[in-house]
């Protein structure tokens, strides 16, 4: 959902994080990911502009800063 809010493509993201787009797709399909690859991931998510909001009764989720 963060990845298509900032209209990424899985590339792009994937040369954000510095992983392979191989690794998003495995991330996006649910796949088991080292911690540090997560990481990187969220915080190449958080450097272009999402907000990860944490379980609130309605689940987790993500918003564009200042949104």
């Amino acid at each position: 959902m963060a990845r298509v809010a900032l209209s990424l493509g899985i590339r792009d993201l994937a040369e954000l994080a510095k992983v392979s787009p191989d690794t998003i797709a495995r991330l996006e399909r649910g796949e088991e990911l080292k911690e540090r690859t997560v990481e990187a991931i969220r915080a190449a998510l958080e450097a272009a502009g999402v907000q990860f909001i944490p379980e609130n009764g309605g689940g987790p989720g993500v918003r564009l800063k200042g949104a």
